[in-house]
């Protein structure tokens, strides 16, 4: 399938209007403050992610094989996802715009806030995984170019609403955060094991393709699925565990201070 160009375009536009906002945010309110360079590089990585996902060979690579498919949802959802949440983007995109859209903007800004409940999105995004999954969906997305397009924005918009959820409730409770970080551990353990032992292929989009690089359908799915399995559930583990570390971390302190 060809490189979708809605993807280039959203990269472009979206790091010219970040740098133009946070550099009128610098020039009101001085440098390094409301936005950090750290989160600027972070927001610049999400992009450079998403780019690399659906811009770089890996997107003609991943009509191949499922495996770098595979690679290719990861990166939007365990890479791109939240590294544009600790971009803070917010207030640098609605800086970038005219003075006169700020408001209404900002008012449907936290309208879409609502969804940003722990169980809404944590449902959201675990409907979304196991949905583009299913074979049915997962083959009629490499048929169609408007349903892969959709398949990808579902996984960056709701992996960003997940991270974002997360980070912001690891503010007030860090044990919550936590919590949902390891069900969606558990949720990539349990699909990509799925996936793993299958004794059959679940996908038909493959089965002519996978042999050309020397695998058969069931092999090149096994090996998504420990993608899926190994690192995708560790990413999630790596940030449990570092809020934990946080959260541990500030306890200590908190204790030796009202010693």
């Amino acid at each position: 399938m060809p490189a979708e160009p809605s993807a280039l375009i959203a990269v472009v536009v979206g790091g010219a209007l970040y740098a133009r906002g946070v550099l009128r945010l610098w020039r009101r309110a001085g440098r390094e403050h409301v936005v950090h360079r750290w989160q600027a590089a972070c927001f610049g990585g999400g992009l450079l992610s998403i780019a690399v996902a659906l811009e770089s060979p890996l997107d003609n690579l991943s009509a191949d094989l499922f495996a770098l498919h595979m690679v290719q949802h990861l990166l939007l959802i365990l890479v791109a996802g939240p590294l544009l949440v600790l971009g803070a983007p917010l207030a640098p995109l609605l800086w970038a715009l005219p003075k006169a859209s700020r408001r209404p903007l900002g008012s449907c800004c936290r309208r879409i806030a609502l969804l940003a409940r722990p169980a809404v999105a944590v449902g959201l995004h675990s409907l979304a995984l196991w949905l583009w999954h299913l074979p049915a969906l997962y083959d009629a997305a490499l048929r169609s170019r408007g349903l892969h397009v959709l398949e990808h924005v579902s996984f960056l918009a709701t992996a960003a609403l997940l991270w974002w959820t997360v980070l912001h409730i690891a503010r007030r409770s860090q044990g919550l955060s936590i919590l949902y970080l390891f069900g969606m551990a558990l949720q990539s353990t349990l699909l990509g094991a799925l996936l793993t032992f299958s004794a059959t292929p679940w996908y038909t989009a493959h089965l002519a393709s996978a042999p050309a690089w020397g695998l058969t359908p069931l092999e090149d799915q096994q090996f998504a699925g420990l993608i899926m399995w190994v690192p995708g559930a560790g990413v999630y583990l790596a940030a449990a565990l570092g809020l934990f570390a946080a959260w541990f971390r500030w306890s200590s302190n908190a204790s030796a201070s009202s010693s």
